[in-house]
């Protein structure tokens, strides 16, 4: 016997966000379900990538975005987002758009080095202390991406280090005191720590309440800019100055 049924809207009824996680990233997918609303469907899609951070295998990722795209339920979204702050600079983020575009077309499309400097705009901040995890060529090509952009350096730090796997394990305390020794640097308006491997969103708060400037994260202003573009109000959780100021507006 053939049963009889209706349809509804789904989970994604109010439209849904898509992500674009690297393969070897473990930390993305966990922070931004903290941002995101509990009513707001976050669909994944895995994309191939190198265990260590060069610019080959950042570049290497272009092949692939296409087909990772393609994956995610495309009718549903509001906005998708490709999760590599390195892989947006050294592909660019006008072609990162492009080439999710050509398998999700006319969904919004932003990645974390465009989405960190619009919302280094919304938060009034030019000088910034700039801390990564990268090898110093991957941190000289986001830095002139930065400066480019019209964002002056103020300070900068890196940990030094291309395995994914230990990015990941960068404890945020360390992260932490890293971050408040640039906010201290004469004229830093905010501090930027880049990375979507890297761990931050746990110490947002503190950061912000100790050195009294703004504190951003890839995954932060990843999240926001998606939220952004969807029309969605940040999960109540969800720290930082920044998403304050979405939920205002």
């Amino acid at each position: 016997m053939r049963a009889e049924f209706e349809t509804d809207g789904g989970f994604a009824a109010t439209g849904a966000l898509g992500l674009i996680v690297l393969a070897t990233d473990e930390t993305l997918e966990p922070e931004m379900r903290r941002m995101i609303p509990e009513d707001a469907p976050l669909y994944h899609s895995r994309i191939p990538s190198a265990p260590t951070v060069t610019k080959q295998t950042l570049a290497a990722m272009a092949g692939e975005m296409t087909a990772s795209a393609a994956l995610l339920p495309a009718p549903v979204l509001r906005a998708v987002g490709y999760g590599c702050t390195s892989g947006a600079t050294v592909i660019g983020p006008e072609r990162v758009a492009s080439l999710v575009g050509a398998a999700l077309p006319g969904v919004p499309v932003t990645e974390p080095l465009s989405a960190v400097i619009a919302a280094l705009r919304a938060l009034g901040a030019r000088r910034i202390g700039f801390l990564t995890p990268y090898r110093p060529e991957v941190s000289a090509a986001m830095r002139a991406a930065l400066e480019a952009a019209g964002i002056e350096i103020a300070a900068f730090a890196s940990f030094e280090e291309e395995r994914e796997a230990t990015v990941a394990r960068i404890a945020e305390a360390s992260t932490l005191e890293a971050a408040l020794r640039l906010a201290a640097a004469p004229g830093v308006e905010a501090v930027f720590a880049s990375c979507t491997n890297l761990r931050t969103l746990g110490i947002v708060e503190a950061m912000e309440a100790e050195s009294g400037r703004p504190f951003l994260s890839s995954n932060l202003a990843l999240g926001w800019r998606m939220l952004s573009l969807a029309g969605f109000q940040p999960a109540a959780g969800a720290p930082g100055r920044l998403m304050q100021g979405l939920r205002a507006g």
